[in-house]
């Protein structure tokens, strides 16, 4: 099982994540969405889309 871990709070675990370029990638339900607030900031990338 993959999983994200930030100053010892889990962000995310999932065994379905999606690997590119040895990137994972975990579905919308496997993130804890608690520990993350809206962002006004945002990139783009022109393989992914936007980001915030």
């Amino acid at each position: 099982m993959a999983r994200a871990i930030w100053n010892g709070a889990v962000l995310a675990e999932s065994n379905r994540c999606k690997i590119v370029e040895n990137n994972h990638y975990f579905p919308p339900e496997a993130v804890h969405w608690e520990h993350f607030k809206d962002s006004t900031t945002h990139t783009e990338c022109p393989w992914k889309g936007k980001a915030s």
